[in-house]
């Protein structure tokens, strides 16, 4: 039998919960729908579904391959539905994941131009702190914020760069004083956030090209944006983050940046998509929009 039709009528027992049901939503028989299953389950030798005569469940392969087929599945009506209709327009649910201090600092507050712009686009909008798994998941596009990225089999397309500062809250200035060389740091209160892999060795370069690295440590090592915000916020010590994450607190006064004129390597914004994907409208057209948009910021 053919596999990518036993593949869609297996992920519609699934979600119908019944081959009855399965087989009446695909106008199939309900022995066209066991053969399917059964030859699927032959050809993994594998068994998917649990079977009784008052229930249908997955079993634990079943459900990995049910996550994966329905994407798979997906992906391939999106290519066929664009080729149908010309294929450059941008159209369909694009699913999009990205830090959460990015995402609330400059993603979320630019798609309405992007939606506005592409009326037909759907936008599915994770944002976490987390390593997104962009395969494992089904997402399109994850944008990430990393002075270099991982060997991979992804496809990373350079979007912007991400300035870095060095910032403390004045209080905490008030109490410790202000570092005035890197060497300071070795001495302060450092805030590290866990998911940059340089977060215990800060690098600044001084006005005339010396650079000087520092291994930092302090009272608090967080695994989220926000939660180390708050922390400088409250005085708690100084970090080296990306600019954006903090704009607003340097243009109000709650946080000041330290250093100066010593400089930190920036970061790059990256937007990571999987190397098999066919790159559709919808995530070109995204992708144009966040370099275009980012570049005038």
């Amino acid at each position: 039998m053919d596999r990518l039709t036993s593949m869609r009528v297996f992920r519609a027992v699934v979600d119908e919960g019944a081959f009855a049901r399965a087989a009446r939503r695909l106008r199939l028989s309900n022995a066209a729908v066991s053969k399917h299953v059964a030859a699927l389950e032959d050809a993994l030798n594998t068994r998917l579904l649990h079977r009784t005569t008052r229930s249908l469940g997955l079993t634990p392969e079943g459900s990995a391959y049910y996550a994966r087929a329905t994407a798979l599945l997906d992906e391939i009506d999106a290519l066929e539905r664009e080729l149908r209709e010309g294929g450059e327009t941008p159209r369909g649910t694009l699913r999009v994941t990205a830090p959460m201090s990015f995402g609330l600092a400059w993603l979320a507050p630019a798609l309405p131009t992007f939606l506005s712009a592409h009326p037909d686009v759907k936008v599915d909008l994770a944002l976490t702190d987390r390593f997104v798994d962009v395969v494992e998941e089904g997402v399109d596009v994850a944008i990430r914020v990393a002075r270099a990225l991982p060997d991979s089999s992804l496809i990373a397309r350079r979007l912007a760069d991400a300035p870095r500062v060095l910032v403390a809250a004045p209080a905490y200035l008030t109490a410790r004083g202000a570092p005035r060389v890197p060497s300071d740091l070795s001495t302060h209160a450092c805030l590290r956030y866990t998911r940059l892999h340089d977060a215990a060795a800060w690098t600044f370069t001084s006005p005339d090209g010396a650079q000087e690295t520092v291994r930092v440590d302090g009272p608090l090592d967080v695994d989220s944006s926000l939660a180390l915000r708050g922390a400088l916020l409250a005085g708690l010590g100084l970090t080296l983050t990306p600019r954006f994450v903090v704009a607003d607190a340097l243009a109000d006064g709650g946080l000041v940046p330290c250093l100066e004129p010593w400089t930190a390597e920036p970061a790059s914004v990256y937007g990571v998509y999987p190397a098999r994907q066919h790159l559709s409208a919808k995530l070109r057209a995204f992708l144009d929009f966040a370099q275009e948009a980012l570049a005038e910021r």
